[in-house]
């Protein structure tokens, strides 16, 4: 949970974690309009940018440790395992789909 603060067409100007003056309205988190808000704000970040590219780069990694026994995946907190298996299985069914190509760019 989030708390909002919006204009007068209900679009989001800031987001807090915590309730005050300038943010009363309670939002999901995954909202729609949240998530637009958080997008936004990384458009100005150049970090932002590399985020997803690391991602895939710490998947492999994992994948490289596990392979090699150095980690077992059940060493992963649930969480982790989880993520991971979510993003495998649709990593996996985008393939198969033919929706992207070996280095997961959309064709």
């Amino acid at each position: 949970m989030v708390y909002v603060r919006r204009d007068a067409s209900g679009s989001v100007l800031s987001v807090s974690a915590e309730a005050d003056d300038l943010h009363p309205e309670a939002a999901d988190a995954h909202a729609p309009e949240v998530q637009a808000f958080l997008g936004r704000l990384g458009d100005d970040n150049p970090l932002a940018g590399t985020d997803l590219g690391l991602v895939r780069v710490i998947e492999d990694l994992i994948d490289l440790l596990i392979a090699r026994d150095l980690i077992r995946f059940t060493d992963l907190p649930d969480a982790a395992q989880e993520k991971l298996m979510a993003r495998r299985t649709m990593r996996r069914s985008a393939g198969s789909l033919d929706l992207i190509n070996g280095d997961n760019e959309v064709l």
